[in-house]
């Protein structure tokens, strides 16, 4: 009888394996819809996406070129920035070249696995750019609040481990949400309601019990931004802490104006980001379009501007651009 019940429980589980690998046979793709509502106009609003994206990537490559030839840049805040501009050529390439081919060319459909994937890299490279982030805010302090030894605390070793952190904490906290949305059965619609594969998007269209899901994405996304805003915010007090005993306006006013761009940057990341993570939960009222277009310009946006704010603003950055586009001339 033990062994009789042992044998139909691995049937039992043998089937349900079978069931759920033919219905990846059956069902190997989804349908991206691109931005709902808008389906007559969505050729009009991906040209705007396209110059993001161009955008990013011109600008991206430039910072990581101009960084890399220039051994003067060679210093914790150009290689804190050269670490950014990496995340976001990978953020941006993981997003625009499929959404503009649903919106431009009508390729809605992407595979199973290519959905997954494009998932985690959204996600994991959010979540190290959010890193990258309180590590450059940890470099206005220390350059601030303690300038003769800025170089001794920053060296390469510690930039590499700080790098190698950020690199880590992303993909070990976002690997588990390709695996769990691997278990889910998903029923027939499996059209999703975005221009990207999205996390809470997939979720939502899943047939079987999402709770670990929801869960456990609700978990990473307050353990990174609150304690990444927290971070960065801590430091920020304690610069301005340093800064209000300089002696002078002008050294106040130069010490502030170090951090403008870092400021400038993560502005431009965490609003979009904490609008489009909260609409996605608690913002049934918000129109789906308008969030699907948020969502979307979160992930263009920020690596678009990004070479811009410290090209503009960082002058060693901006002597040095022109300096290779005149030789160039």
């Amino acid at each position: 009888m033990i062994l009789a019940s042992f044998l139909s429980s691995i049937s039992e589980l043998f089937m349900i394996t079978l069931s759920n690998s033919s219905w990846r046979l059956l069902q190997p793709s989804f349908f991206l819809i691109g931005i709902p509502g808008l389906e007559d106009s969505q050729h009009w609003i991906a040209l705007p996406l396209c110059v993001l994206y161009l955008l990013a990537l011109v600008g991206n490559v430039t910072i990581l070129f101009i960084i890399w030839i220039d051994p003067s840049l060679h210093q914790p805040m150009y290689l804190f920035l050269a670490m950014l501009s990496a995340i976001d050529l990978v953020l941006a390439s993981s997003t625009a070249p499929k959404v503009l081919a649903v919106l431009l060319g009508h390729a809605h459909e992407i595979g199973y696995t290519v959905c997954l994937i494009q998932m985690f890299l959204i996600h994991a490279f959010s979540s190290m750019e959010s890193g990258v982030l309180v590590a450059m805010a940890l470099d206005r302090y220390i350059a601030i609040c303690h300038p003769l030894h800025h170089s001794t605390i920053l060296h390469p070793g510690i930039i590499g481990k700080i790098g190698t952190a950020v690199l880590v904490r992303g993909l070990l906290l976002l690997l588990p949400f390709p695996i769990l949305l691997w278990r889910l059965v998903f029923c027939q619609a499996t059209v999703i309601g975005h221009a990207y594969c999205e996390h809470m998007a997939v979720v939502k269209l899943a047939y079987s019990d999402t709770t670990v899901n929801r869960a456990y994405g609700l978990a990473v996304a307050l353990l990174v931004v609150g304690l990444d805003v927290l971070a960065i915010g801590i430091s920020y007090v304690l610069i301005l802490q340093a800064v209000l005993k300089f002696p002078g306006r002008e050294a106040r006013f130069k010490a502030f104006s170090t951090c403008g761009s870092h400021i400038c940057v993560i502005l431009v990341f965490y609003i979009p980001g904490m609008f489009s993570f909260l609409t996605h939960r608690f913002g049934n009222h918000v129109p789906h379009h308008i969030h699907v277009l948020l969502a979307t310009l979160y992930l263009l946006v920020p690596p678009a501007l990004n070479p811009l704010v410290y090209g503009v603003k960082t002058q060693q950055i901006r002597e040095r651009v022109l300096r290779v586009f005149y030789r160039k001339g």
